[in-house]
């Protein structure tokens, strides 16, 4: 039987995504790119792109026009599926071109040999 919300598996998710908040808050694209998944099947649907593949992700991170992002996130959650499997989800505020904007995020981790990787990530902010 799987064991959901282990406690240590959500403590330790929790401390790599706030890892990962901070490195895209502070454009630290190598902490970024350790924390994704390098592999061809890694997605990342964003507020204007659809990445497949780890090079495409990093390709968008590295060329973004507004490298910086600063925002603040409420509601973060994760729920942990046995040992190996979380996902994270989080709303977020964002001033966009002097607009107050919403947004939601998501992403699936997963526990490989070399340790937790983002496999799947989505970012989306809601209509004015």
């Amino acid at each position: 039987m799987t064991t959901i919300n282990d406690p240590s598996v959500v403590a330790e998710v929790t401390d790599l995504y706030l890892k990962y908040e901070e490195a895209l808050s502070n454009n630290n694209l190598e902490v970024m790119d350790s924390l994704f998944w390098d592999a061809p099947e890694v997605v990342r649907f964003g507020i204007t792109e659809n990445l497949y593949g780890g090079d495409e992700v990093r390709n968008f991170r590295q060329n973004r026009p507004n490298p910086k992002i600063e925002r603040e996130i409420s509601n973060l959650k994760v729920a942990a599926f046995g040992k190996d499997t979380a996902t994270v989800t989080l709303e977020f505020r964002r001033i966009i071109n002097g607009v107050e904007r919403f947004g939601r995020q998501s992403q699936t981790w997963y526990r490989f040999t070399e340790g937790w990787k983002v496999v799947s990530a989505h970012v989306s902010l809601l209509p004015v």
